[in-house]
């Protein structure tokens, strides 16, 4: 028998709680939020009074805020937060992907913040308590804005709305709270695993219960659009499904955004010096190479694209392995050497190469509350054994050193099915 010390290991729950509400008191509020007001365009000035207004009555209201790439969408709820927040009141924001989320101040991803479930269905709700931190955290929130909502499924907002009528004890839509949906129906849909167009689009929040409700505001304006215009309309053209139409349901792309096919290896290698020119000078410019991506639909491209921009990346190669495991420990010696073949979705590759000062994105929510969630792209410095010493390079946390530790992982069953 071991005669070890006792430990009393209870948790405070009004310790708790105040930790939740004071970081959101603790959220800074940037002079240029505070000003942007000044700038709104009548448009946004428009949004700007009809959710305020509610806000300062504290009436319930549910607002979509629809509008193309560019029509300044994040801009209006930058001055909204800053204004909410400067009156003492608390102000929740979130996003459908971490990235996003990364661009608002105390930005989180939505499924972080309201704890919802990443297996849906139409009786789903969020996993709050009503006797939680996170209730009451909610119960004192006067706006929550969500961005890139249709990214997201319907059922994502449903729960939402379930969860708030349950710990507000209230039967209006979304509990009573001022909540601000924000996107752009003409970008991604809801990712339905080998679904159907329409399938997709039964998943959004235009096909929910909670559409009816929602107050519509459109944004028209582009104010990216004086950049390059052309480019603007044509992406608006896309979206609005006005361009020519070739073969099926195939749109003919301009020449001058295109790489000319010569085969799979040279085009692939023309593609990735036209958007990182002279990658090796990157390493020592931040702002170069966090301005620039490569996207694409399937994982398996963006590991072979990785792998060619980290040989090209100066410096030595730091090499991580991951072990792969199985739930059922009788089947390890014979599934081992299979597993380290796969890559579930969002699991980084078996083997994992990087390089002192080559850009990484993290694949899961650390730490959203100090910068670290999923999307969050930073910059490596250097390297221990299960550890990544790294600098955040977007969002209000850019510069903030961060260890990324070894990270337990359980992939979805389906996954790679």
């Amino acid at each position: 028998m071991f005669h070890l010390i006792e430990h009393d290991v209870s948790f405070d729950q009004n310790e708790t709680e105040a930790r939740e509400i004071n970081d959101e008191f603790a959220v800074l509020i940037p002079e240029e939020d505070l000003m942007a007001l000044m700038s709104l365009n009548p448009e946004q000035q428009y949004a700007y009074e009809s959710i305020l207004q509610k806000v300062l009555l504290n009436e319930s209201a549910a607002f979509f805020i629809d509008g193309p790439g560019g029509t300044g969408k994040t801009f209006l709820y930058k001055a909204l937060l800053a204004t909410v927040r400067s009156r003492n009141l608390i102000a929740l924001a979130t996003a459908s992907s971490g990235v996003t989320a990364s661009i608002l101040p105390g930005g989180r991803t939505a499924h972080s913040r309201f704890k919802i479930s990443l297996d849906l269905d139409k009786n789903s709700t969020c996993c709050v308590s009503k006797q939680g931190a996170l209730a009451k955290l909610l119960r004192l929130t006067k706006l929550i804005i969500w961005d890139e909502a249709p990214m997201s499924r319907k059922e994502c907002m449903q729960a939402l709305d379930k969860m708030l009528r349950d710990i507000t004890d209230s039967r209006l839509p979304f509990g009573g709270k001022i909540i601000v949906f924000g996107g752009d129906f003409r970008q991604v849909l809801p990712v339905i695993r080998k679904g159907t167009r329409q399938e997709e689009v039964n998943a959004s929040l235009a096909s929910s219960y909670l559409w009816s409700t929602l107050t519509k505001i459109r944004l028209s304006e582009n104010m990216r659009a004086r950049f390059d215009p052309n480019f603007s309309n044509y992406l608006l053209q896309v979206g609005n499904g006005t361009t020519p139409i070739t073969i099926e349901d195939k749109i003919k792309i301009p020449n001058e955004m295109l790489i000319p096919y010569k085969n799979d290896v040279e085009s692939l290698d023309d593609m990735i010096d036209a958007v990182f020119q002279d990658i090796g000078n990157y390493s020592e410019n931040l702002s170069e190479m966090t301005n620039r991506a490569i996207l694409t639909p399937k994982n398996n491209s963006v590991d072979e694209i990785n792998t060619i921009r980290i040989q090209r990346f100066p410096g030595t190669v730091t090499q991580y392995y991951s072990f792969d495991e199985t739930i059922d420990t009788s089947e390890q010696g014979i599934m081992e050497d299979f597993l380290n073949t796969l890559t579930p979705n969002g699991l980084p590759p078996h083997e994992l190469l990087l390089k002192k000062n080559c850009s990484i994105m993290l694949l899961r929510n650390v730490n959203p509350s100090e910068g670290l969630c999923n999307g969050t792209r930073l910059i490596c410095r250097n390297f221990e054994r299960n550890i990544i010493d790294a600098e955040i390079a977007v969002g209000h946390h850019t510069g903030k050193r961060v260890f990324i530790p070894m990270i337990h992982f359980l992939s979805n069953a389906d996954d790679n099915s």
